[in-house]
């Protein structure tokens, strides 16, 4: 099977100073996926202090095209605070090889801007056509940038 690349961007407002934002959005517990409402387990590995390895496991995977699949994903996260920075690198799992950056700027003192670069790399049928890479594209960005809706929130009601 083919892999394909589908890379796409978003931005966001976060109703918190990039400060705070970078603090709770970087701070990784077992429970994140549960404050965006999602069932999973997720195991934290710190491996270095800015380098930490976070395993989740979904008994029914709402992010996999093919609805109710159990899925491992093993994330590799660099932290990079002197450019309010991260990146997310999947080491296994179905989206293996993909790779998000999250990057904030400052929005005023009580609020910032999340802008956020998705290269998402899955295994299909067939070879990507342009049409379909846009419409996976589209997709993968309203998935994304809805549970940064729901992160907004938990961040704004001080969740987490």
């Amino acid at each position: 099977m083919p892999l394909q690349r589908s890379t796409y961007r978003f931005s966001t407002r976060l109703p918190v100073s990039r400060d705070r934002a970078f603090r709770w959005a970087t701070d990784f517990r077992p429970n994140d996926l549960k404050l965006a409402g999602i069932t999973a387990t997720r195991k934290v590995e710190h491996l270095a202090k800015d380098l930490v390895l976070l395993t989740d496991t979904f008994d029914a995977d709402p992010f996999s095209a093919r609805r109710g699949t159990r899925s491992v994903k093993a994330k590799l996260v660099h932290l990079y605070p002197d450019r309010w920075a991260w990146t997310s690198t999947h080491v296994s799992g179905p989206a293996r090889y993909s790779q998000f950056l999250y990057r904030l700027t400052p929005s005023g003192p009580a609020a910032c801007t999340l802008h956020f670069t998705g290269s998402q790399v899955e295994r299909v049928a067939r070879a990507a056509t342009a049409a379909s890479l846009k419409r996976r594209a589209r997709e993968l960005r309203r998935e994304d940038s809805r549970l940064w809706d729901r992160f907004s929130a938990a961040i704004g009601s001080g969740s987490g």
